[in-house]
C-alpha cells in the first residue's frame, strides 16, 4: 500500500505539473486572440503592392540614382521595408534603393508555392519589372537570400551588375543541419499562442538593434514590433524546411566570374560560421572577388548604414575602372 502511494506521489506531481503548462499555454492563447488579434489592420505599406502570380508582393522604393540596389532580406526578418529603413534612406543618396518582400513576408501574401531557388528568382524579377525597376540591378541580400542572389545571378548574368553580399549563407557547402517539417511546424506554434511577445520585445532592441540610435524612426520601431509578433506563418516555415536543399542546388552551380563580388562581413558572425567558411565561400567568386570586415554581428546593416554606403560607393568606383581599363586593352 506504502509503495503504491509513493508511486502515486511523482505522477501526481507530473500532473500537476502538465496541468500547470496547459493553463499558461491556453491563457496565453485567449489573451493573444482577444487583444492582439488585428494589430496589423489598419497599417499602410511603405511602398507599393504588385501583382505576381495571383498574389501580391509589397516592394519599397527610394531614390533616383541610375544604378539600382535590390535589397533581399534574411530568412525570419519579419518587415524588411522597415528593417532596412536606415540603410535604404543612406543608400537612397547616391543609387535606387528597392527592398523586396518576399512572399509570407512584411505586407506580402503568403503562397503555397514550392520555396525554391527557380520560384524566389521568378518572383523577385516579376516583382521589381511590376514595380517599374528594370534590369540590370546591384543585388544585395542578406543572410540566406545570398543563396537565392548567387541563383539569380548565376541564370540571369545579364540581369545583375554586381553583387553586395552582406553576410551572407556560406554556399560552397551546407553549414547547419536540415530542418524537419514537423520542428517548423511546431515553432509556428507559438504564434498564435503569443508565447514570444515579451521576448520578442526585449531582443529587438537589445540584440536585432532596432532603435532610434541606428537610425529607425519611431514608426519603423512600432511596425517592426507588430509584425515580428506575427512574423510565423506556413509560407515561411516552409522556407526554412527547403533552404539547404536551395543551398545545394547553387553549390553545383558555377558562378560567373566576369560579376563583381563584395561580401561584407561582422566581426562577430552566427556561432558556427569561421574564417574558413567565409574563406570557401568566397573562393566561388573568383580572385577579383573583394571582401570587407565591418564592427557588429549577423545583422550587419544595423548600424552601419554610413559605412556600407562608402565601401559600396569605392567597390563599384574601383569596378567601373576596372572594367574601362579591360576594356581600353582590348580596343
Amino acid at each position: 500500500m506504502n509503495k503504491r502511494k509513493k508511486g502515486q506521489k511523482p505522477m501526481a506531481i507530473f500532473l500537476i505539473i502538465i496541468g500547470v503548462v496547459v493553463w499558461i499555454n491556453l491563457t496565453s492563447l485567449l489573451i493573444n486572440q482577444i487583444f492582439f488579434r488585428n494589430e496589423l489592420r489598419g497599417l499602410e505599406p511603405l511602398g507599393q503592392m504588385v501583382e505576381v502570380n495571383g498574389g501580391m508582393m509589397h516592394v519599397h522604393s527610394m531614390g533616383d540614382g541610375q544604378q539600382t540596389i535590390v535589397l533581399l532580406p534574411g530568412l525570419g526578418t519579419a518587415l524588411p521595408s522597415a528593417s532596412f529603413g536606415p540603410l535604404i534612406r543612406e543608400l537612397s543618396e547616391d543609387f535606387t534603393v528597392v527592398a523586396v518582400e518576399y512572399f509570407g513576408v512584411g505586407f506580402s501574401s503568403q503562397t503555397d508555392t514550392p520555396r525554391t531557388n527557380a520560384n524566389y528568382t521568378q518572383e523577385i524579377r516579376t516583382a521589381l519589372l511590376a514595380a517599374g525597376f528594370k534590369p540590370p540591378y546591384i543585388l544585395m541580400p542578406h543572410s540566406a537570400s545570398g543563396v537565392y542572389a548567387e541563383y539569380f545571378a548565376t541564370r540571369y548574368p545579364s540581369d545583375v551588375t554586381a553583387l553586395i553580399l552582406l553576410d551572407t549563407t556560406p554556399t560552397h557547402e551546407i553549414i547547419g543541419p536540415d530542418i524537419p517539417k514537423f520542428a517548423a511546424d511546431i515553432q509556428r506554434l507559438t504564434q498564435p499562442m503569443g508565447l514570444m511577445r515579451p521576448v520578442n520585445r526585449i531582443v529587438n532592441a537589445t540584440v536585432q538593434g532596432f532603435t532610434t540610435e541606428n537610425g529607425y524612426t519611431a514608426n519603423e520601431i512600432n511596425y517592426i514590433r507588430r509584425f515580428t509578433n506575427n512574423a510565423a506563418n506556413r509560407t515561411i516555415t516552409n522556407q526554412l524546411v527547403a533552404h539547404n536543399n536551395a543551398t545545394r542546388e547553387v553549390m553545383g552551380m558555377p558562378f560567373p566570374q566576369y560579376i563583381p563580388v563584395l561580401s561584407i562581413i561582422p566581426t562577430r558572425p552566427n556561432p558556427g560560421v569561421t574564417e574558413e567558411h567565409m574563406i570557401g565561400h568566397m573562393t566561388r567568386f573568383g580572385e577579383e572577388s573583394k571582401r570587407i570586415t565591418l564592427e557588429g554581428s549577423h545583422m550587419i546593416y544595423r548600424g552601419n548604414s554610413a559605412a556600407i554606403r562608402e565601401a559600396v560607393n569605392a567597390f563599384l568606383d574601383d569596378t567601373i575602372k576596372s572594367a574601362a581599363a579591360g576594356r581600353d586593352c582590348t580596343s
